[in-house]
């Protein structure tokens, strides 16, 4: 353990509290005190690490979506773990029928379920928008539904190039739980890169001139 603590730059005490969470599987014993370690801890320390700091899961998600990832259940049922791992437990009936029918509304068409976490967020914000006095900004709404399918087929492409179902099973955890991550840092980073388009900053010799 004190080499795969070493290796993984994770303090050992920390990789005991992963053991006894069942986040990491034991290492083969060789010993009444030791046990030998290798690749494949390091791998998952490496996913441990990333559900719980960036994807910032509790350690009781982390650990349900490990154990689909482990078992032999289907892809659609890891999707389902590893969306509701990610979302906000939310009442439909505190949404309210209004706000879910404009989300369903922008959903026409799409293989999605009533209890669906994206689709009550999604009529939540709508909900609000609504109560601020925001227009229904129905194209705007179209608009991140349509870049939402772009994200969607991304993902399961990736998910598709695995090989085995181990290796898929971990890329709908990882892509679910860390591309929300990362897709709102490349938002972050695009709503920059448009906004400085159509609202250039002034030239430094426009800034300084003046009207006589």
């Amino acid at each position: 353990m004190a080499e795969l603590s070493t290796t993984s730059g994770i303090p050992t005490a920390t990789i005991k509290f992963y053991l006894r969470e069942g986040l990491l599987p034991a290492g083969v014993r060789t010993g009444p005190t030791q046990a030998q370690y290798d690749e494949s801890h390091l791998q998952r320390l490496r996913l441990i690490r990333a559900l719980l700091d960036v994807g910032e899961l509790s350690v009781t998600a982390a650990r349900g979506v490990i154990a689909s990832i482990d078992s032999d259940d289907p892809l659609l049922h890891t999707f389902d773990l590893a969306q509701q791992s990610v979302s906000q437990v939310l009442d439909p009936a505190e949404v309210g029928d209004d706000a879910l029918d404009q989300i369903d509304a922008v959903l026409d068409g799409w293989r999605v379920s009533p209890g669906n976490p994206g689709r009550i967020a999604a009529a939540r914000v709508l909900k609000v928008f609504g109560e601020l006095g925001e227009p229904a900004m129905r194209g705007w709404h179209a608009r991140y539904a349509e870049a939402a399918l772009l994200v969607a087929a991304a993902d399961l492409d990736e998910i598709d190039a695995r090989d085995d179902r181990e290796a898929k099973a971990q890329m709908v955890v990882v892509g679910t739980v860390l591309g929300d991550a990362l897709f709102s840092g490349l938002r972050r980073a695009a709503q920059e890169h448009i906004s400085s388009e159509r609202y250039p900053a002034p030239s430094p010799t426009t800034a300084g001139h003046s009207k006589e």
